[in-house]
């Protein structure tokens, strides 16, 4: 994983299958956030935080179930949503990853008891069957092509970068 494309450090093995059946990555549109192991979570939130800072955005007080949120008055809104770090889930390679945006990276809470956007990725843990579950925030408005006879996965980055959405997108364009 990256933040702002600086590499963060985790454990790799926390992402390679075992006999068991432990490790790795899933997609789930059933779990509506990231959930992380803690380790992967602790750097990818403190990388966070640290390149948050470089844009004059300061913690405040977290709303449950998050634990990094942020005044919406001091967050800019872009054409990919809050104008915060962005997050690159690498793939195989260091030249391939997935980009998400402030769009997919933090969710809104507003109420009562304020205006606030929260890092949308979660702790599940130490020790979870899976270490990287991708809840369905963080795919939202991305296209995901599953290759099964190649067992390949290839997706976009925000198609809100390219003035569209998964419920206005045109399949028949070339983007």
């Amino acid at each position: 994983m990256n933040i702002n494309g600086k590499p963060i450090l985790i454990n790799s093995s926390l992402l390679t299958v075992d006999e068991n059946g432990f490790g790795g990555t899933k997609l789930s549109t059933a779990t509506p956030y990231t959930v992380l192991e803690t380790s992967i979570y602790n750097a990818l939130t403190d990388a966070f935080v640290n390149e948050s800072s470089a844009l004059n955005l300061t913690v405040t007080n977290a709303v449950k179930p998050f634990s990094v949120c942020y005044s919406a008055t001091d967050i800019v809104i872009t054409r990919v949503g809050p104008g915060v770090p962005t997050v690159d889930m690498v793939m195989q390679s260091d030249e391939v990853f997935w980009r998400v945006f402030g769009s997919n990276s933090m969710v809104r809470i507003a109420g009562d008891g304020g205006d606030v956007w929260c890092l949308g990725f979660l702790d599940g843990g130490v020790n979870p069957r899976t270490p990287v579950v991708i809840g369905g925030h963080q795919m939202e408005d991305n296209l995901l092509q599953f290759d099964l006879d190649s067992n390949i996965l290839g997706f976009t980055s925000s198609v809100l970068l390219h003035g569209a959405t998964c419920s206005n997108f045109n399949f028949a364009s070339n983007v």
